[in-house]
């Protein structure tokens, strides 16, 4: 699917509060909410918009340690081996095939270093993995909502607000 500018500004609307009713996005983007209605149902149907949560401190719940940790594994492992083996530990919260020397980065989140390097050790010993490389994280230096940063449409793509093209 592809989104236009103002379908862009609403999803960012709706990164940054989605409990704001239609009428407040509607305010921000230049559209009635009636017409903000209508993209949020079409976008929600084409499956851009996939669902509503609410977004919560990890430190809330005591998850106050974090770390990337690259799989090295052995032979041809699946992506989908990797995924299912992984996907049984709740620390991991993230992970995704990647370049490199390394076959997959897992994000994980823990209690405390211990809690990391006990999740590690666990990960290390099933039997596809040949070794893993982590890193602790100290800071979160930029820490943007999927969606908040929404890029721009191709340059010279109508804007629907201006009946000329968007500037590049």
């Amino acid at each position: 699917m592809e989104l236009d500018q103002l379908d862009r500004d609403i999803i960012a609307a709706l990164v940054d509060d989605a409990r704001q009713t239609y009428a407040e996005i509607g305010h921000q983007v230049g559209l009635s909410a009636s017409a903000v209605k209508r993209r949020v149902d079409r976008l929600r149907g084409a499956g851009a918009i996939t669902g509503f949560s609410a977004r919560v401190a990890p430190r809330a719940l005591g998850w106050t340690t974090e770390a990337y940790v690259e799989l090295f594994c052995q032979g041809k492992t699946k992506p989908s081996d990797i995924a299912l083996a992984v996907s049984k530990f709740p620390e991991v919260v993230a992970a995704a095939t990647i370049t490199g020397e390394a076959d997959a980065l897992l994000h994980i989140r823990a209690t405390d270093v211990r809690h990391v390097e006990r999740v590690i050790e666990r990960i290390a010993a099933m039997t596809f993995v040949v070794r893993t490389k982590s890193a602790i994280v100290l800071s979160r230096l930029v820490d943007t909502p999927p969606g908040a940063a929404v890029p721009p449409p191709v340059p010279g793509a109508p804007d629907p607000r201006n009946e000329s093209p968007t500037a590049p």
